[in-house]
């Protein structure tokens, strides 16, 4: 079962849920592109393999709003779009603590370590270093132990959001690899995705909040009847 936000002839916005792949890894767990892939087939009776383009990913962790391309046509054109920005992505994050500005960019080189698929901050002048940028801004406190924030993602890299935040000494909530080791899911929600439609040209914005039953989004009063 797929959650669709909106589909046409061109793309499928739909909604991630949390610890699914984006598409197939090591661990051969069901991921994002293949229940696509079946939804469409399903959907409209078709024989044989299905194409849908992968234009960007989540972690694993992350959940959120997700777009797929239904040609390529159209999966090279949003791929166009992330090189020059008209591709936009924001996330809500809860922090373990607050962070000394209220808002901030932040701007890192990053480089992961396949073996341990994990990524570190380096310098520039590092081989396989990648620059990272992000802007944050404090949505709301809670007893001054959490942080509601919101980020808007300037570059696409490997754990960016995750990575950058832990630098500031407030990692993600639930984050086992750059945080505690807690037993709650990562609190990192893309919620929001702008981009141009590929053939209408038209602009068109997703948004989908993460569910404010559950720890820690229910302490955040700005996430209530969403």
């Amino acid at each position: 079962m797929v959650d669709v936000l909106y589909e046409d002839n061109h793309v499928l916005v739909c909604i991630k849920p949390q610890n699914v792949p984006s598409q197939q890894d090591s661990s051969n767990d069901l991921d994002m592109l293949n229940v696509v892939k079946e939804y469409i087939k399903k959907k409209y009776n078709k024989q044989g393999n299905v194409y849908v383009g992968l234009v960007h990913r989540l972690d694993r962790p992350t959940g959120g709003v997700m777009v797929f391309a239904k040609t390529s046509k159209s999966a090279k054109r949003l791929s166009e779009q992330i090189k020059t920005k008209d591709f936009e992505k924001s996330y809500f994050a809860v922090l373990c603590g607050v962070p000394q500005n209220n808002s901030a960019t932040l701007v890192h080189y990053l480089k992961k370590d396949e073996k341990q698929n994990k990524v570190y901050i380096s310098s520039q002048n590092e081989t396989g270093s990648k620059r990272a940028e992000l802007d944050y801004k404090v949505i709301e406190t809670y007893q001054n132990k959490l942080s509601l924030v919101n980020v808007k993602l300037k570059t696409g890299r490997s754990h960016q959001i995750r990575v950058q935040m832990s630098s500031m000494k407030t990692p993600i909530f639930g984050d086992s690899k750059y945080g505690e080791n807690v037993n709650n899911n990562l609190a990192l929600w893309a919620y929001k995705l702008s981009f141009i439609h590929p053939t209408t040209k038209q602009k068109l914005t997703f948004v989908s909040y993460p569910s404010s039953l559950y720890v820690p989004w229910k302490y955040f009063q700005k996430l209530k009847n969403k």
